[in-house]
């Protein structure tokens, strides 16, 4: 596995910083972080301006342009909101990502006409009409649905990027390995297509300081199976270095856990043991707690 694709995720409506400066127009708050996300590596830009109702055309153009500026990444344009997605690759430079064409019909029918117009990649989210898939196989058949719908557009594979959904581990411990299982089955299921994720959500809900060791642990596990991109803290180091391939050691101590290889705890120095313990709740070998790393 070379480097993985990282899309940065500070950018969002929801934190308190970047709303007030969305709603406030704050140009030079916007640029600032944008400015930051390139310096830490970031490949592209998530702008998450939620539903945003009547304001999302003008705000997604504005915050294009924007961050345009003063970097030279592509967004992804991250919203609900239609008429906001197109009002953003309108005047987005390069090809920009859109985030993200769900499996229901009605999405589809409306995002990818919009998709080819711009020659946009697009994020295929696994969520379906009855919602949230049960697990792997329910995943691979709304893949299907969503490269057969492409394709009738003469939309290409390589345009489009998987997001197999991933959950919060303190509550649906058996969707967190639905979506691990998902990813051995991609490549056969989805050829030249990408894949993503928002990693972040493993550790939703989680306590702050436990949510880095439940996103980093778990990269591990779905770059192994050929994730090829994420959506991520930007400032996270730890987590780039191993998006990055520069853990090796670790990446190899979480695949011996996955493979149900043979480990002494008491051979594990302490950062070693923090990722032997995190992969086994992943992998639901023990239940989640807030305090399974004390166990």
């Amino acid at each position: 596995m070379g480097k993985m694709i990282l899309i940065g995720e500070n950018m969002n409506i929801m934190t308190k910083k970047y709303g007030k400066a969305m709603r406030e127009r704050d140009a030079k708050t916007i640029q600032e972080l944008a400015i930051k996300e390139k310096e830490l590596g970031m490949d592209y830009i998530d702008l998450n301006i939620g539903p945003a109702g009547r304001i999302g055309e003008e705000l997604m153009e504005w915050i294009v342009k924007t961050v345009q500026e003063v970097v030279d990444l592509p967004c992804a344009l991250d919203t609900s909101n239609i008429a906001a997605i197109e009002a953003g690759l309108k005047v987005h430079k390069g090809r920009a990502l859109i985030n993200s064409i769900s499996a229901r019909p009605d999405r589809m029918e409306a995002l990818l006409p919009i998709a080819k117009k711009y020659d946009a990649d697009f994020v295929g989210l696994l969520w379906g009409p009855e919602g949230m898939p049960r697990d792997e196989n329910e995943r691979g058949a709304l893949a299907a649905e969503l490269m057969f719908r492409a394709s009738e557009l003469g939309i290409p594979n390589e345009r489009m990027w998987i997001d197999p959904i991933v959950t919060p581990v303190n509550v649906q411990q058996n969707q967190v390995i639905a979506c691990y299982e998902f990813m051995k089955m991609f490549q056969d299921i989805a050829p030249g297509c990408k894949s993503t994720c928002g990693l972040s959500n493993v550790s939703n809900g989680a306590p702050e300081h436990l949510r880095p060791i439940l996103n980093q642990t778990y990269l591990i596990m779905l770059k192994n199976n050929g994730m090829m991109s994420a959506i991520v803290d930007c400032f996270d180091e730890d987590l780039k270095k191993i998006a990055w391939g520069e853990r090796p050691d670790i990446e190899e101590l979480v695949m011996k856990v996955c493979n149900d290889e043979d480990i002494d705890p008491s051979s594990l120095n302490e950062e070693e043991l923090k990722y032997y313990k995190t992969a086994r709740v992943l992998l639901g070998k023990t239940l989640y707690s807030d305090s399974w790393l004390e166990l």
